[in-house]
């Protein structure tokens, strides 16, 4: 699987690839604790490509890179579809508890921005995570 990551560790800003161009969706109160992108080529419920979290050191906007298979899933609802979240750690810190932390505040994040921002109401939730091989070693 090819790998594309559109927001790397840290960032406060959310991108999405369009074409050979990145651009920014919003700003997080939150910055994402993983890199963030996609996998190429893949379709996901959502009629987009499937999300990955990429757990490892910071990485660039852009990095492409090959995996063989993803670790597990984050099960999320974003704007009332299935907008799932696969796993793949490289290596690096993971604490189930934070994931979890985070998770459940980025989804309150979500409802607030399509209230405010789209003026719907629209239904975000984090609904547990799932490893394939057990947990990452610490």
């Amino acid at each position: 699987m090819k790998i594309v990551i559109e927001t790397p560790k840290y960032s406060f800003l959310k991108y999405n690839k369009k074409g050979s161009q990145f651009v920014k969706e919003f700003l997080s109160p939150i910055p994402t604790i993983f890199n963030y992108g996609f996998i190429e080529g893949s379709l996901a419920d959502d009629g987009m490509e499937k999300d990955v979290v990429v757990i490892c050191p910071r990485m660039s906007q852009g990095t492409v890179f090959e995996v063989a298979h993803t670790d597990g899933v984050i099960n999320f609802i974003d704007d009332s579809l299935v907008d799932n979240k696969e796993i793949i750690y490289i290596e690096g810190f993971f604490s189930k508890p934070l994931f979890y932390f985070y998770f459940h505040l980025y989804a309150t994040f979500k409802i607030m921005y399509y209230l405010i921002l789209k003026r719907r109401i629209s239904v975000c939730k984090f609904e547990g995570i799932n490893r394939y091989n057990g947990e990452p070693k610490k």
